[in-house]
């Protein structure tokens, strides 16, 4: 008989840390060999350190039988981009079989980032071995961002995920009617509290400073890198705004160090003690080890385990310029940008989200706007919650051309909708509003 091996995926130490927490919770039945595969996605793996090499993993290496690279498997070729052609992928399995000394072992998966390479890759090259995916992060409450192979996406028997908005329930491969079920919390927090004593020393780290979290966003092109330096700049203007002199600053780990250079100037011109953390650490070990007095972010999914987890202050900030920016539509960082927008508190001169109560509606708009065709069950759902609250308060989450396409409350009115969908009708749409506009103007001055 067979035996059966589950080869986890995992690319992040928090999906690690969140692995082992559903692991010690008995999410998973018997298996007789775990594999912790290892993706290392940086845009250059060759200078970055893989989760098996980060501060802390050791203490969740107990919990594998095995741990190998995936990157390695598939040198020279970068994880994100490598894909066979589907008539190798019967080879690549043979080759990864005997590579990992799998043998004619029943496989399981459990995939993060199933929509994509290489967490796809992996699934399509081990063709029938059944799939659990788990979320580390907020993208599971958004919907699943790209079309997937339903030979794919009908061998996922669950979602686990951190319970990170409580009340909210993951759109992620709902299409599939794949049920979620949730890492319980207080394992994941026993499994952080582990690793954050295994943490070498955070020289110079002062406990009850504001932390600010730097998230690379000029790498997933939603800012230019000169606009993401001024929206660090930004952050700690704010929390010195708000009285804090001491301040720890912890970019993202494939950053570059300019961004930590600009706001030691910034610092320096406020009078302001700066820390920039330059060890690889989870913000988990800091929210433990310094206790921080204030978390300031963009849409961190560190800022909403500092909130609901840690129970610690927090602040949002670049939220709503970024609900604007975020191109395309669909884009899968729009749910975790309009959580962040709508349940946290700005850290300055921002105006406010939606009321609590109106969450899941306003996700489930979101989502449906986002992928009309992949959830095209929940237009109703979208319309009701539309029709009655579209305005000042929810406006910013939606474009006002894309419920126009999709012939929503909130799109162009009712009573210009017999106008033809054309560039020239358009545009004379757009001078009559000018027109009139330049009139009022002209009214209002005499």
């Amino acid at each position: 008989m067979s035996r059966t091996t589950r080869i986890f995926c995992v690319s992040t130490l928090y999906g690690a840390a969140t692995l082992a927490a559903a692991i010690e919770s008995d999410c998973f039945g018997p298996a007789d060999r775990r594999i912790l595969l290892v993706f290392n996605n940086a845009l250059t793996p060759e200078t970055t350190p893989a989760v098996d090499g980060m501060p802390g993993f050791e203490q969740l290496r107990e919990h594998f039988d095995d741990v190998v690279s995936f990157n390695e498997a598939i040198s020279p070729f970068h994880p994100g981009a490598w894909q066979p052609r589907p008539d190798d992928l019967p080879l690549f399995e043979r080759y990864l079989r005997l590579r990992w000394g799998l043998g004619e072992d029943r496989v399981a998966l459990v995939l993060e980032s199933i929509q994509v390479s290489p967490a796809l890759t992996v699934a399509q090259i081990f063709t029938g071995a059944p799939i659990d995916v788990y979320a580390d992060g907020l993208m599971s409450y958004g919907p699943t961002r790209n079309k997937l192979d339903p030979l794919v996406g009908t061998r996922v028997r669950r979602l686990l995920h951190l319970d990170l908005v409580p009340g909210l329930e993951p759109l992620l491969l709902t299409e599939f009617g794949v049920p979620a079920q949730v890492v319980p919390t207080q394992a994941f927090l026993k499994v952080l509290s582990r690793l954050t004593g295994t943490v070498p020393e955070l020289p110079g780290v002062p406990s009850g400073a504001a932390l600010l979290l730097g998230q690379y966003l000029s790498a997933l092109k939603i800012l230019s890198p000169e606009e993401e330096e001024d929206l660090h700049v930004r952050m700690l203007r704010g929390a010195v705004a708000r009285g804090h002199r001491t301040v720890v600053f912890k970019p993202h780990p494939t950053a570059p160090a300019s961004y930590g250079r600009a706001l030691e100037t910034e610092a320096g011109r406020l009078g302001v003690a700066l820390t920039v953390l330059d060890t690889p650490v989870l913000a988990e070990v800091l929210f433990e080890r310094a206790a921080p007095a204030l978390v300031v972010g963009c849409f961190s999914t560190a800022l909403f385990t500092a909130a609901t987890f840690y129970g610690l202050p927090v602040a949002r900030i670049g939220t709503e310029r970024l609900l604007d920016r975020l191109t395309p539509y669909q884009n899968s960082n729009r749910v975790p940008v309009t959580l962040a927008d709508a349940l946290l508190p700005p850290l300055a001169g921002e105006p406010g989200g939606p009321a609590g109560e109106l969450l899941t509606g306003l996700v489930t708009a979101v989502g449906f706007t986002m992928q009309p065709q992949i959830q095209a069950g929940l237009r109703p759902a979208a319309e009701r919650f539309l029709a009655a609250h579209y305005g000042p308060d929810v406006q910013r989450y939606f474009k006002r051309r894309r419920l126009t396409s999709l012939g929503l409350p909130g799109g162009i009115p009712q009573r210009l909708s017999f106008l033809p969908d054309n560039a020239a009708a358009r545009r004379m749409v757009r001078r009559a509003r000018a027109l009139r506009k330049a009139v009022r103007r002209q009214a209002n001055q005499r």
